[in-house]
């Protein structure tokens, strides 16, 4: 690790929300923290001295402000070094949580130096600044998570998802933080750069030394390895997509002609009634999003504007920001009408269907048919004629379902076609490690362009001059993964991102 900073003072923050609460916990962490806390609490009797309490000990009594009031009755964590989140001596205070109780122990402190009672611990021998004062500051976003990283507890990976399991929003993304942070995407790269490092210093070797350690002899061997090691992170590099629409949704779009039955289908999907169902056209005229939780699929839904010609000019507004979602979408679902003939409308949303995944929902089955399933194909067809699109960019149109969302008729068979469509049937990954963050990704596919590299170098017989530097290339972007190769900034800029007292 280079050119990076490592923390010597005391940083406080709540870690809690900021609303009304049962408890909320206000964390210290640094060499200060135990004797700043001294400072501000009193136990029942005033006898006990947090610098006399023994590690991951708990200690009930009352914060006091600068002025000698108290402010809340508490129970106090005493963690010290170096078995604690962030490595260092750590406290948490557990006060009431609402709101201003919270504010006002973080003022007391961050003022812990102006107490009545300061002159008492000054003499402590742990964790004086230059004065001989105690001095506590403000934490940044993420900087406990940050201590934690600078001071080799946890890795860059782990540090990053413990971000996603804050955010996490179902069952897989809390799974697969979890797993990351117990290590398992450390434990691969780790292996894996081992392996890389342990040929690089072959090949190191034998351009020092070329008459005694000749690696001519070695390259069928390193071929293999080569091999392996691409089919790894290739392998990883194939999880991300499934992994980044688990964790964060499959961004769906409903479309179709105007009461065509989207409203009903966004109800039916919520379990609620969220959107206006009227029989008046044109109802919905801006973009309506919501997340939904189907049977551990993540849908980021957005209901739409019917899709036609008019001259109303918001409806037209509404009908262009309908298209752009479009282009944007993971997903369509095309709602069509099948108690109606297909029109004009039904042919510019086949036209809007290139290049997406879809499934279309033969709506209103509850009614008489008068459009079915061979109609549908035959517009799309006619689509691919017009060169909308080739055959081949229609990947998930053949899902074609008979539905009612009025009724729920065809809801089964459609979360059965979406988790085939996006995860291969199946939506465990047991402890399988699932790439899910963008910076791991690009990391892989970069370390992944080095290692061909190599192997065009081997492939034209180059010396191992040539693919030596590439080696190294790909070994160092996996590093950059779990922060073995990182500088300040990107470090800075990662934990940037965290929420405050994290």
């Amino acid at each position: 690790m280079s050119e990076l900073h490592f923390p010597q003072d005391t940083i406080a923050a709540i870690s809690t929300a900021v609303s009304e609460s049962g408890i909320g916990i206000i964390r210290i962490s640094g060499p200060d923290a135990i004797a700043a806390a001294d400072l501000i609490f009193r136990s029942p009797g005033g006898k006990k001295r947090l610098a006399d309490a023994a590690t991951h000990t708990i200690h009930y009594g009352f914060i006091y402000d600068r002025k000698g009031a108290v402010i809340d009755e508490v129970l106090v964590s005493v963690m010290r070094a170096p078995r604690t989140y962030t490595a260092e001596d750590t406290v948490e205070i557990h006060c009431h949580g609402g709101i201003l109780a919270m504010k006002a122990v973080l003022d007391a402190v961050l003022h812990c130096d102006m107490s009545q009672d300061a002159d008492a611990v000054f003499h402590c021998e742990k964790g004086r600044d230059k004065g001989g004062k105690i001095h506590v500051r403000a934490a940044q976003p993420g900087e406990f998570t940050k201590r934690a990283f600078l001071n080799g507890r946890i890795d860059l990976s782990r540090a990053e998802a413990v971000m996603d399991l804050i955010e996490a929003k179902n069952e897989f993304a809390l799974k697969n933080s979890v797993g990351q942070i117990r290590g398992n995407l450390y434990r691969i790269i780790r292996d894996l750069r081992a392996r890389i490092l342990e040929r690089i210093a072959h090949i190191e070797a034998s351009l020092d030394d070329p008459e005694n350690l000749d690696f001519t002899p070695q390259i069928d061997s390193f071929r293999k390895e080569l091999g392996e090691w691409k089919e790894d992170i290739r392998h990883l590099i194939r999880t991300s997509e499934d992994g980044r629409l688990a964790a964060e949704g499959i961004r769906t779009v409903i479309v179709g002609k105007p009461n065509a039955g989207k409203s009903s289908l966004l109800n039916l999907l919520l379990g609620e009634e969220r959107a206006i169902v009227t029989e008046i056209a044109g109802t919905t005229r801006d973009l309506l999003t919501e997340t939904i939780h189907l049977q551990g699929i993540t849908l980021l839904v957005t209901d739409t504007a019917g899709i036609r010609e008019t001259r109303d000019l918001v409806e037209r507004i509404g009908v262009e920001r309908a298209k752009q979602s479009i282009r944007e979408a993971d997903l369509l679902l095309w709602i069509v009408d099948s108690s109606v003939e297909l029109d004009e409308n039904d042919r510019r949303i086949a036209s809007l269907l290139a290049g997406h995944r879809a499934i279309i929902l033969l709506n209103k089955t509850d009614l008489e048919a008068v459009t079915g399933e061979e109609e549908v194909r035959s517009l799309l067809r006619a689509a691919d004629e017009a060169g909308s699109a080739a055959d081949d960019d229609h990947g998930g149109l053949h899902s074609i379902l008979p539905f009612s969302a009025r009724e729920g008729t065809g809801y089964e068979e459609l979360i059965r076609v979406l988790k085939d469509l996006f995860f291969h049937g199946k939506l465990s990954w047991n402890d399988e490690v699932v790439i899910t963050n963008a910076r791991h990704r690009e990391l892989l596919e970069r370390s992944l362009e080095s290692l061909e590299r190599v192997s065009d170098s081997l492939n034209q017989e180059m010396s191992e001059d040539f693919f030596s530097i590439d080696l190294m290339s790909a070994y160092e972007a996996l590093g950059r993964i779990i922060g073995e190769e990182v500088g300040e900034d990107l470090v800075n800029e990662i934990f940037s991102r965290f929420c405050m007292g994290k």
